[in-house]
């Protein structure tokens, strides 16, 4: 019976944790690094070239999921492609058919998790860290994401290699919809909370009273009283709606924020507080 040593895991898991993106591009996305990740494998449990071959013709499919938690499908291949060297019944077409099936709902979940809630997270401690300048915030944030990740795509990739099939009805059935939706509703808050934190949207507008001089209307203090924050929160549901409805790049937003900046400051309803 053929057993996969520990030298070639660990080989194959350093492959696909630093070349995942490797020859990225439109076309094929993720299906070289997961090659790269596969070599390894596949030279140790076959023994000609020719089988070699055959057996790596299966992950020159199309691939791309979520990266650090796509680590989960290529351990569950490894122990299929195990499976299959010991003459069990799996072939290439059941492998291809189980990583085409796991991309979507990984990188649902995965997109949620990191994206949505891990970097947020982080983010927001190093900005609270850097406040004054310090570069403390930006050190713990390398550091806390290469060890959060690195011990994180490790333990995904074994515990994958482990189950091997299993892991499918977990990844693809009514618990991995529960876990989307737990994962998306936590990012929410997660990104609600960095943004009422590190964003300030103020207005100076003022209505003044030509007899006294006094200012009887200050919009921003009256937005304020109706909701906290409230131009703020207009903004950032601003941007959302132009990202996720409209489909602006973030760059096109970034540039259409300093432009109503701009103007803003130029008609007086914006204080750059700018000293000269």
């Amino acid at each position: 019976m053929k057993k996969l040593s520990k030298k070639a895991l660990n080989k194959s898991f350093r492959n696909w944790y630093y070349g995942h993106l490797t020859c990225f591009s439109q076309e094929h996305m993720q299906t070289f690094g997961y090659l790269c990740a596969m070599l390894p494998i596949v030279e140790e449990l076959y023994d000609t070239k020719e089988d070699q071959q055959k057996a790596l013709d299966t992950y020159t499919a199309f691939f791309n999921t979520e990266p650090q938690l796509g680590s989960v499908i290529v351990g569950v291949t490894v122990g299929l492609e195990e499976a299959k060297a010991n003459g069990e019944n799996v072939d290439g077409e059941t492998i291809n058919g189980l990583r085409a099936g796991l991309m979507g709902p990984v990188a649902g979940i995965g997109d949620s998790l990191i994206v949505g809630v891990l970097i947020p997270l982080l983010l927001g401690i190093a900005l609270g860290l850097s406040t004054g300048g310090s570069p403390i915030g930006v050190i713990f944030y390398i550091i806390a994401w290469n060890i959060i990740v690195t011990l994180g795509m490790r333990l995904l990739y074994f515990k994958g290699y482990e189950l091997g099939g299993k892991a499918v009805e977990f990844l693809t059935g009514e618990k991995s919809k529960a876990l989307r939706e737990s994962v998306m509703m936590l990012g929410s808050m997660v990104i609600g909370a960095v943004a009422a934190t590190w964003v300030n949207v103020t207005t100076v507008f003022q209505m003044i009273n030509e007899e006294t001089g006094e200012a009887y209307l200050n919009l921003n203090d009256q937005i304020n009283s109706v909701l906290p924050k409230g131009l703020t929160a207009i903004f950032v549901v601003f941007c959302w709606y132009l990202i996720s409805k409209k489909k602006m790049s973030p760059l096109k937003v970034m540039l259409l924020l300093v432009i109503i900046a701009f103007v803003g400051v130029l008609i007086g309803f914006f204080d750059p507080q700018l000293q000269y």
